[in-house]
């Protein structure tokens, strides 16, 4: 485990609460953006999950990568959809993407790891 990719995202999770608080319409203004951009369309949810994840590879984005490991992971995409999405990334964005594309499978191996066992 290179850190706690779970642990990140709750903290991140409360660190973004407080500036929800603090500037609400922006905030508002980014949810707005957010619902937009992952609305049902011509790409299904979990692609574009994969995107956000490979575009968190390539911003070299640890939040990044917590929260879209874990959302990809809950829409159902396998390690090696995962895996695939690294290889574009390193493709497109060579030795930075590949550290980052390694911290992300690790962001997903954990949430995998930490989820409860499927009945």
């Amino acid at each position: 485990m290179i850190k706690d990719w779970n642990e990140l995202a709750q903290g991140l999770s409360k660190a973004v609460g407080q500036i929800r608080t603090g500037a609400p319409e922006a905030m508002k203004g980014f949810s707005a953006m957010a619902r937009a951009a992952t609305a049902q369309g011509a790409l299904d949810a979990k692609t574009k999950e994969l995107m956000a994840l490979a575009l968190g590879i390539a911003a070299r984005c640890d939040g990044c990568l917590a929260f879209h490991a874990k959302a990809v992971y809950d829409l159902g995409g396998s390690r090696e959809e995962v895996m695939e999405t690294i290889a574009m990334s390193v493709y497109m964005g060579g030795g930075p993407s590949l550290m980052y594309g390694a911290l992300a499978l690790d962001a997903y191996d954990q949430v995998v790891a930490a989820a409860p066992p499927e009945e």
